[in-house]
C-alpha cells in the first residue's frame, strides 16, 4: 500500500473525558485534519476545538462528512454499531474499549473490519504507555506461571459519579475497566483463558436493581497463572488499595508503586507509575536474599493527553502503513469475553468455562 501524503479527514462522535482528549490529539497532530465532533448535546469545549462543526446526529454527519477515519468515543451500547455503520461507509474506525458490550457484536465489528479492509484500533491506551510496556517485559522476563493482583477502584462523586451512573446503565466496573486489564494478563501470559469466577454488590440505590457499582473476578489460565481483578466506582469506596498492580512469579515479582497522596478520581493515576519495583525471589545459603529490589523511576512519563497523543499517532501509523492488525483485533474480543464472563457468573453465581 502507498503511503498516504493528505491529512487523515476525522470526525470524532463522543466529546466526554476520552472524545475531547483523542479530539485534542488529532488537533494538535499535523496527519490529522477534524472535519466534526458529533455529541447527544453541546457541551463546553476547549478553546482549541471550539472551531469545529459540531452535530447531534451521528449517521448524518457520517453520510454529510464522509470521514476518513471515525473516532468513537461513546457510551459502550453504541459502539459496535457506530463501527460498523462507519466502516461501511468506507472509514476507518477508533473504538474506545470496550469494542462493544456483548462478544457477538464484538466478533461483528472485526468481521466488518475484515470485510472491508479498514483499519480497526480500540482504545487499550496502556499499550501505548512506555511504563506498562516496561512493567509487561520485565515480568514475561521472570518467568511464569504468574499471579496477577490488579484492581482500580475510584471514589466518585459529584459530576465523576454521574457518569459513573450513566456508564452503568449499560456496563458494569468490571467490564468497563477490566478490560485494560485482562489484557495486559494476557500479554504476560500468553496463555489461553480456562475459566472466570466472579462475585459483585449493589452498593447504592442510585443505580438499577440488576447492576452492581463493586465487582471483583478471577481468571484461570491454561499455563497455571491465576489473575484476580477488582473495581468499584462511588461515593462509598475506600482511598486505601484503590491501585493495585503486582504481577507474581516463581522468580519475584513487578509491582508498580505509586505517588503518595495519589487520588482515585484522578484520571491520571489511572496510567500513571512513579516507580516499577521488581523483587527477585532466589536467596542465598543463608536464606537471605540475594539482591535488593529493583526501582525503576518513570518520572518521564507521559501524562493521560501525552498517552492520548501516543495512541492515535499509532492509528495514524496503522493506517498510512497498513499495519497488520489482526492480533491486536483478536486481543479485543479475548480481554472483552473474559469479562463479560465474569460479568456473567457475577449475574448467576456460577462460575463459567471458556
Amino acid at each position: 500500500m502507498t503511503a498516504v501524503t493528505n491529512k487523515v479527514r476525522a470526525l470524532v462522535a463522543g466529546l466526554g473525558n476520552m472524545g475531547r482528549s483523542h479530539a485534542l490529539a488529532y488537533h494538535h497532530n499535523p496527519g490529522f485534519e477534524i472535519v466534526g465532533l458529533v455529541n447527544r448535546s453541546l457541551v463546553d469545549l476547549p478553546c482549541e476545538l471550539s472551531g469545529y462543526p459540531q452535530s447531534q446526529d451521528y449517521q448524518s454527519a457520517l453520510a454529510e462528512l464522509s470521514p476518513d477515519l471515525v473516532s468513537i468515543n461513546t457510551y459502550s451500547e453504541s459502539h459496535a454499531d457506530y463501527a460498523v455503520a462507519a466502516m461501511d461507509a468506507g472509514a476507518h474506525v477508533f473504538v474506545e474499549k470496550p469494542l462493544a458490550t456483548t462478544v457477538e457484536d464484538a466478533k461483528r465489528v472485526v468481521a466488518k473490519a475484515r470485510e472491508t479492509g479498514r483499519k480497526l484500533v480500540v482504545g487499550y491506551i496502556l499499550r501505548h504507555h512506555p511504563s506498562w510496556q516496561t512493567l509487561i517485559q520485565q515480568a514475561r522476563d521472570l518467568g511464569g506461571p504468574y499471579v496477577f493482583r490488579l484492581n482500580l477502584n475510584q471514589q466518585s462523586s459529584g459530576p465523576t459519579w454521574e457518569t459513573h451512573k450513566s456508564l452503568m446503565k449499560t456496563t458494569s466496573p468490571i467490564v468497563d475497566c477490566g478490560v485494560h486489564y485482562v489484557d495486559v494478563m494476557c500479554q504476560i501470559t500468553d496463555s489461553k483463558p480456562v475459566s472466570v469466577r466472579g462475585m459483585g454488590l449493589r452498593l447504592s440505590k442510585e443505580i438499577a436493581d440488576d447492576m452492581y457499582n463493586y465487582g471483583h473476578f478471577q481468571v484461570l489460565f491454561e499455563d497455571g497463572s491465576v489473575g484476580w481483578y477488582e473495581a468499584g466506582w462511588g461515593p462509598m469506596m475506600s482511598e486505601q488499595a484503590f491501585f493495585v498492580k503486582d504481577v507474581i512469579s516463581p522468580n519475584g515479582s513487578v509491582s508498580i508503586v505509586v505517588s503518595d497522596g495519589t487520588r482515585s478520581d484522578d484520571i491520571d493515576a489511572h496510567t500513571r507509575t512513579s516507580t516499577i519495583r521488581i523483587h527477585h525471589a532466589e536467596t542465598g545459603e543463608d536464606g537471605q536474599f540475594n539482591r535488593g529490589d529493583t526501582d525503576l523511576s518513570m518520572a518521564d512519563e507521559p501524562d493521560h493527553q501525552g498517552l492520548c497523543d501516543r495512541e492515535q499517532a499509532f492509528v495514524l501509523k496503522a493506517i498510512c502503513e497498513n499495519l497488520d492488525l489482526d492480533r491486536h483485533m483478536n486481543d479485543a474480543v479475548r480481554s472483552l469475553h473474559i469479562c463479560l464472563a465474569a460479568d456473567e457468573s457475577v449475574r448467576t453465581g456460577q462460575p463459567i468455562t471458556l
